[in-house]
């Protein structure tokens, strides 16, 4: 990015000029108290009035060397590649598996991920856990709007009613008991976490004693041998969501509880989860969260398998099923400027209350709710809200068995597939992956030893690239996918300037980026091939 094209963002902004890209400039009347505000709202997401959530303060990232607004007097779009990689690098998250089973090895070798804000405070969130009373491990990126809060709380839950739902009866009645007889319950995941990665502690009790409601009504069923994998992840998404409403309609004495289960109703978040067994592989995808397979073919090209639809105006299949749902005379409104009744741009996510619930209970929860303008929650009646509900968190699962020739798992939010194409990723992992194993030249010393030639040594390993790598694949990708340039390459001032966009600005360039890439164990799948000839 020339600085020509630097000072044209910037001048772009303070003269409020609407730049093209994938969100739109709306504004939007909002009463407040005695008076009218008009606010300039660009959002991705909606129509109804913006603003983040109070609580939502609790999950700021530290902001280093980014600007506030567009209206500050010294403004510079600088960054030296070292403060650019302090950037870059703060949100990384990698782990090796360690298979201390040698009968049943991971197919799993090791995953690593990252996050990028654009949002203040970001608004994305992402999990990663292996199951402790089942088989498998699990991946989650999860995408909010309209706040950070619903996309917090499927991210801490979600994987848990999965694993409940995949329990055997057995080990649901020994849980049960042990809840019942107030003695330590099993633990049910191991999570892998970044240290920044934060929790609603003032509602885990709570969260809790709904996750224990939804095992009792497994028990209830009496059904064995239970779920299959497939089934277990679309119960788990459904009766999550539906928590998410109900937990938000109950009387609750606590301030602090009822507002975080009214921001929680009230926002939204798409979500894409993996499960990975062994050569089995479900993903489970509401929303326009993503993931593909990269593939090394055996003439040694790679290719791309896509395993999740974008759930969006886009999709032909959900045009067909939302018009199935609704009378034909909503047809034409169903979709508006490529929206959810103009309004949202996917068309399955968990919360977003306001798109499933009648215009009654919109009105009866928010009435009886103290002050929700403090947290920027208001009643909006989308034009044409006839038959609700029109969104759902029901996913598609799509089933998968691992190849040796599948090499990695790519998952991120539409941050990241706004900006690179389903191949261009694969490709930069693939190329990722090549430099990284690349022999590093040998010491073999030619005899006599000068410092001539063990200097033309180091030169031929700094050419190379090794050095200068990221080491973890998520960074690399968000750094193509923010800072390439028309050919592809990283343009270190448009890189830069992308990181210091205002808070007011950085929304029109990009979206919050979350990705994790989880890495094949080759060797332990051709094993499963191999014994089970």
């Amino acid at each position: 990015m020339s600085r020509t094209v630097s000072s044209w963002i910037l001048s772009s902004a303070r003269n409020s000029i609407v730049l093209q890209g994938k969100g739109r400039l709306y504004s939007i009347c909002i009463p407040n108290r005695n008076k009218i505000k008009w606010k300039l709202v660009f959002s991705k997401t909606r129509l109804y009035p913006a603003g983040s959530c109070s609580l939502d303060n609790t999950f700021s990232l530290k902001k280093a060397f980014r600007h506030t607004s567009t209206e500050e007097e010294h403004f510079s779009f600088q960054l030296s590649p070292s403060q650019i990689n302090d950037i870059l690098r703060a949100g990384e998250l990698s782990h090796k598996i360690l298979d201390l089973n040698s009968k049943n090895a991971n197919s799993v070798l090791k995953f690593e991920s990252n996050q990028l804000a654009s949002n203040t405070p970001i608004e994305d969130r992402r999990s990663a856990a292996t199951c402790l009373q089942t088989k498998g491990m699990m991946f989650g990126v999860f995408d909010g709007h309209a706040g950070s809060a619903c996309a917090q709380a499927v991210s801490e839950r979600l994987l848990h009613y999965i694993a409940v739902s995949l329990m055997s009866r057995q080990t649901l009645e020994e849980i049960e008991l042990a809840v019942d007889c107030m003695k330590p319950v099993l633990p049910i995941l191991q999570w892998h976490k970044h240290p920044n990665d934060v929790e609603y502690r003032e509602i885990t009790s709570q969260y809790f004693e709904n996750l224990r409601v939804y095992w009792q009504h497994l028990l209830d069923l009496d059904t064995e041998p239970g779920f299959s994998l497939e089934e277990a992840m679309i119960c788990a998404f459904k009766r999550l969501d539906s928590d998410i409403s109900l937990e938000v309609q109950a009387p609750q004495e606590n301030e602090l509880m009822r507002n975080i289960a009214l921001q929680v109703a009230f926002s939204g978040a798409t979500a894409c989860v993996a499960h990975i067994d062994g050569v089995h592989l479900h993903v489970a995808n509401t929303g326009d969260c993503r993931a593909i397979l990269g593939v090394h073919e055996e003439d040694g090209t790679w290719s791309t398998l896509p395993l999740t639809r974008d759930h969006n105006a886009f999709d032909e299949f959900e045009i067909r099923r939302l018009k199935r749902e609704h009378p034909r005379s909503e047809e034409k409104t169903l979709f508006v400027n490529d929206r959810l009744l103009g309004i949202l741009m996917p068309s399955r996510a968990f919360g977003d209350v306001q798109l499933k619930w009648s215009k009654e209970l919109q009105h009866s929860v928010l009435e009886n709710s103290c002050d929700v303008e403090s947290l920027n929650i208001y009643q909006y009646v989308p034009p044409n809200y006839h038959t609700p509900p029109y969104l759902t968190a029901e996913p598609e699962v799509t089933y998968h068995k691992l190849r040796s020739k599948d090499k990695f798992l790519v998952i991120a939010s539409d941050g990241l597939w706004e900006m690179l194409s389903n191949e261009k990723v694969v490709k930069l992992v693939a190329g990722h992956l090549t430099e990284l194993n690349v022999q590093k030249p040998q010491l073999a010393f030619e005899k006599p030893v000068n410092l001539g030639y063990m200097h033309s040594l180091l030169l031929q390993r700094k050419n190379r690239g090794i050095a200068s790598l990221d080491q973890n694949i998520a960074t690399h990708l968000i750094r193509h996918a923010i800072g390439s340039n028309e050919y592809g390459e990283v343009d270190q001032e448009k890189l830069a300037a992308m990181l210091t966009l205002p808070e007011d600005l950085a929304r029109m360039y990009r979206d919050d980026i979350t990705v994790t890439v989880v890495y094949f164990n080759s060797e332990t799948i051709e094993n499963y091939y191999r014994n089970n000839e």
